[in-house]
């Protein structure tokens, strides 16, 4: 009975262990200049306060990084990128919904109902992007056998 619960321990571990060496190529400022990129225009019209959301945004695009790094062994046998990516459809879309209803809830994004639908599309290009960076970066350690 205990050996599932070891074999399940085991992976857990070398997943944690893969996810910090892949934590150590991200920069803050690389998060951060994405952030600016992504909803910098946002707070021009007063809708959302780098400020207020930068933390979070952070949170989610550690999270897509890491789930993109995850899928990169599937581009490492030959996968597309394309079809890596609808592997994880469901979670990129719950990061993406997600992210949406953070921005929504610290942004002042209910004052200014024209602009959901951007910061909709913001965020979709936020997390496809960190996810696309996890992947490559994630491929490229699996071609140096760095895994």
């Amino acid at each position: 009975m205990d050996k599932p619960f070891l074999l399940k321990d085991k992976r857990r571990e070398k997943q944690l262990k893969y996810e910090k060496t892949m934590l150590k190529e991200l920069s803050l400022k690389e998060i951060q200049g994405s952030i600016e990129h992504c909803f910098g225009e946002m707070t021009h019209c007063g809708s959302i306060q780098l400020s207020r959301i930068e933390e979070g945004c952070v949170d989610f695009a550690i999270e897509s990084f890491l789930l993109g790094a995850s899928y990169s062994r599937f581009g490492f046998f030959g996968e597309t990128m394309e079809t890596a990516s609808l592997r994880c459809r469901r979670e990129e879309k719950y990061l993406v919904d997600d992210l949406y209803e953070y921005l929504l809830y610290w942004g002042k994004a209910k004052e200014y109902p024209f602009i959901d639908e951007s910061i909709f599309i913001a965020c979709e290009f936020f997390i496809t992007s960190w996810w696309k960076e996890g992947f490559f970066r994630g491929e490229k350690r699996y071609k140096l056998r760095l895994n």
